[in-house]
């Protein structure tokens, strides 16, 4: 059998026996039978996976378009470009995702990765997800209490994973704009003495992303590969009296520190591995000099690993899925 190419952003070089796109649930639904007795796996636009291998099985792929404006909700289609999304939420008067701009996937992969940036996250405007059961095709609708939201994390990824093809997100955006600029570095860029719109918003952060994330068309990566830790006050105070100008963020179970910064510290930034590297203006990326294999990316991603665990005592932990 032909395997066919997998489309991801790390431009990793992985096939898969078969690639079935959907464009509706009923469409999905029909094609159920045909994934009894073989591997199957769900993805979106391939930009937060890590293929180390090629995918003996079939691979899924949420085709449904539309955005709806419904009585108490925004129904999107979850084949969407997230970011498409961002756009039309904007320019039709809409707040409330103006932060998560230029973040690549879809729709879909924000309900299933609590997608998050500029100290917004997906959860925040997430009313309900629509699926469809894999396992024996009955629909079901998650709230967003059931959806089990942390930290890039959700109830897909953990207890349910792999079990629910999500075909619908709905959101709850507003009407009134409430910035928020100070995360990052968002209020430094804005404009001197400008009016601060959700369209101003959205243009900074895209200037932001750009200016120091690599375009995954021209070098592959997956944007952010490891997650933020969180870790306690105690050991938050023990590193700031070694590193006094540490950034951190105060959250609700303890404090954030920038995994950027200590992969920085540890002298990684611009470094490389054979085919595997850590981008020159962002140590939080990862990327494919050319050619590199999955397992390039995991030996480079366990050596970063290893440096902060050594320095900080922290385990940075990867927010790619590895397959």
């Amino acid at each position: 059998m032909t395997m066919t190419p997998i489309h991801n952003t790390f431009g990793i070089e992985a096939r898969a026996k078969q690639y079935f796109e959907y464009c509706s649930e009923d469409e999905l639904i029909a094609f159920l039978p045909s994934l009894r007795g073989v591997p199957y796996l769900h993805i979106g636009g391939g930009s937060n996976l890590l293929f180390t291998r090629d995918f003996d099985g079939i691979i899924l792929h949420c085709g449904i378009k539309g955005i709806e404006v419904m009585d108490d909700c925004i129904r999107v289609g979850a084949g969407v470009v997230w970011d498409d999304f961002v756009g039309w939420a904007v320019e039709h008067g809409w707040c409330g995702v103006e932060n998560l701009s230029l973040i690549p996937g879809e729709v879909g992969a924000s309900a299933v990765q609590n997608i998050g940036a500029y100290g917004s996250e997906a959860k925040d405007v997430i009313v309900a997800v629509e699926c469809v059961d894999l396992h024996d095709g009955t629909r079901r609708v998650f709230t967003n209490a059931e959806c089990q939201y942390a930290y890039r994390q959700s109830i897909f990824k953990g207890e349910l994973r792999g079990r629910y093809a999500v075909t619908y997100v709905r959101y709850r955006l507003s009407r009134t704009f409430v910035p928020r600029l100070d995360y990052g570095n968002i209020r430094s860029s804005l404009p001197t003495d400008a009016v601060v719109t959700p369209q101003l918003v959205r243009d900074t952060i895209i200037g932001i992303r750009r200016a120091k994330l690599p375009d995954p068309d021209v070098q592959g990566n997956a944007g952010s590969f490891f997650m933020n830790p969180v870790v306690s006050r105690d050991k938050f105070a023990e590193i700031q009296r070694d590193y006094p100008n540490m950034p951190f963020y105060e959250v609700e179970n303890g404090v954030k520190i920038p995994a950027g910064w200590m992969i920085e510290q540890c002298g990684w930034k611009g470094k490389s591995l054979g085919r595997a590297g850590v981008h020159d203006r962002q140590a939080l990326v990862l990327v494919n000099l050319g050619g590199a294999t999955g397992a390039d990316i995991v030996r480079l991603s366990d050596a970063v690993r290893q440096s902060v665990a050594e320095r900080f005592g922290i385990d940075i932990r990867p927010e790619v899925n590895f397959i």
